[in-house]
């Protein structure tokens, strides 16, 4: 999309120069999708030359700028794969979540996915459920760090202040080297996330189940060791954990099968990691009373479709 409204495109990756007007430009997948009527100048990422993925015993960092081509390249690279992180199976389907064409593969950014805030940003997903920390730089020149399943905090809305600058998220070893779990499902074989969760369970036997997709943000759950629930716990925890509001509403997916499919995968997710059969009936399922209700229930429409399934 055109937007005629910009004066200059100025090459820089210094929160410094922002003013009123500006828009921060990696790929710019979204940002010339929607366009826009106000901007005046973009602020170019395009030669900020960070390296894209860094891999250290301590973890991965990623650039902002990272591609989505780099980012799946990460898994075969030699400084990675020697590693042995089981956490590294989890990159390539998020990767996939994108259901990208060629020019969005090689242009789309990790950051930027974030930094849109779009539910179903498979970057929120990934980075949220490997524990990632963003870091974030200022125009008055400071600095900070958030873990990245709290820079989205609703549908299109970050934490991130005007000229605030995504430079990286660090995927810790800690998370990496957990044994982990992938769920999502679309309501069309090609289509954007309706729900996508991603499990892991750290060394120190803690269980992590993180929510996307069906949500507004990420709701990450946590279990530590000796507090691993059973299917009727970990029910309730979801219903506690998400109010009805809180689960995301568009033509992919009502709030009711978004809702119904999150139990059904966290416990999925559950099952898989403890290498327990899974429950689909008597006490879990359908959730505990505590689960949010609508106030009426709506009925999903069309073909509930899982495009990926499994680790």
């Amino acid at each position: 999309m055109d937007m005629n409204t910009i004066e200059a495109v100025v090459p820089t990756t210094d929160p410094a120069q922002w003013r009123d007007g500006d828009a921060w430009l990696a790929g710019g997948t979204v940002l010339f999708s929607y366009g826009s009527t106000v901007l005046k100048r973009l602020l170019d990422l395009g030669q900020a030359d960070w390296p894209a993925v860094t891999v250290t015993d301590e973890g991965i960092e990623l650039a902002a700028t990272c591609t989505v081509a780099e980012l799946y390249a990460v898994p075969v690279s030699p400084a990675a794969a020697t590693l042995e992180w089981p956490g590294l199976a989890l990159i390539r389907p998020c990767c996939d979540s994108f259901v990208a064409s060629f020019k969005i593969w090689n242009m789309s950014t990790v950051g930027g996915n974030i930094c849109t805030g779009l539910p179903a940003g498979p970057m929120t997903s990934l980075c949220a459920g490997l524990d990632g920390v963003a870091t974030i730089l200022s125009p008055d020149g400071g600095s900070r760090t958030v873990p990245v399943a709290d820079v989205v905090i609703g549908d299109m809305q970050t934490i991130l202040a005007p000229g605030e600058l995504l430079r990286s998220v660090h995927l810790p070893a800690t998370a990496l080297s957990a044994r982990v779990a992938f769920r999502r499902l679309s309501l069309s074989n090609l289509g954007r996330s309706g729900v996508l969760l991603i499990g892991r369970l750290d060394a120190d036997n803690t269980l992590v189940i993180t929510v996307t997709a069906s949500t507004k943000r990420p709701v990450q759950l946590r279990f530590p060791a000796g507090q691993v629930p059973d299917a009727g716990t970990l029910a309730d925890a979801v219903g506690e954990s998400i109010p009805w509001p809180l689960y995301h509403d568009d033509i992919h997916g009502l709030p009711a099968w978004r809702r119904d499919m999150t139990f059904k995968l966290a416990e999925e997710i559950r099952a898989e990691l403890l290498g327990e059969s899974m429950t689909v009936s008597g006490d879990f399922w359908p959730p505990h009373a505590t689960s949010p209700q609508p106030s009426t229930q709506p009925q999903a429409s069309g073909t509930q479709k899982e495009a990926h399934h499994g680790n």
